[in-house]
């Protein structure tokens, strides 16, 4: 198979990328990587990733690791494949980065912060901390008032069609909306439909099974 991906399905930045893979409709093969045994940590999978970090990505030759850069990379390289998850205007395509820059650094950092706590911690054998989820939800909850705005103007972050801005999200909107944390997104009626919309694509429920699998 010419594609590769080297990763765990229950890492929320392997399953970004093979969610893309999916809406481009691509074979690939995905190799499972025991991060249990901390085979992330060593030969030969360093040499995929010098950072240690899932996931890994192979197309022939040619090598990339960072989730949103291969995401980015396969929406380019294979624009005329699948779901087109960009778009060709300029200025919206200025929107649409606005919003992946918003993902990246306003809402993923406390909404993985509550995946760890509140869905990954108990996989390890560990105690959720409290004091750090409700810090967290405060922060998402403000990050949500303004998809709140944004998505009263828009079907998705980026514009009218789904893009990348919005699969970015799909990783840890699905983790958490099966906690208790879910009732931050359902409070917010346009967050709440966009969830609904987003979690609900054919491709991401193939992505899903990858995880069912496990």
């Amino acid at each position: 198979m010419r594609i590769k991906v080297h990763g765990s399905p229950f890492s929320g930045a392997t399953l970004r990328v093979v969610a893309a893979l999916h809406e481009k409709e691509l074979d690939f093969e995905f190799v499972s990587v025991d991060m249990k045994s901390g085979a992330h940590k060593q030969q030969p999978y360093l040499s995929l990733n010098p950072f240690g970090q899932v996931p890994a990505f192979e197309d022939g030759e040619f090598k990339l690791f960072e989730s949103r850069a291969i995401t980015k990379y396969l929406t380019y390289a294979y624009k005329s494949k699948g779901t087109a998850l960009v778009f060709e205007d300029l200025k919206q395509k200025a929107i649409r980065s606005v919003w992946m820059e918003v993902e990246a650094l306003q809402f993923d950092p406390p909404a993985r912060t509550l995946t760890w706590e509140i869905f990954l911690k108990g996989m390890f054998g560990m105690e959720t901390d409290m004091a750090i989820v409700e810090e967290n939800k405060a922060k998402l909850a403000k990050v949500l008032d303004v998809y709140e705005a944004r998505l009263g103007e828009s079907k998705y972050l980026g514009g009218e069609i789904f893009t990348l801005v919005d699969l970015h999200h799909l990783p840890q909107l699905h983790m958490l909306m099966g906690t208790r944390v879910k009732k931050i997104f359902e409070e917010r009626p346009c967050v709440s439909a966009w969830c609904k919309d987003i979690l609900a694509r054919p491709a991401w429920e193939k992505t899903v099974a990858l995880q069912n699998k496990a």
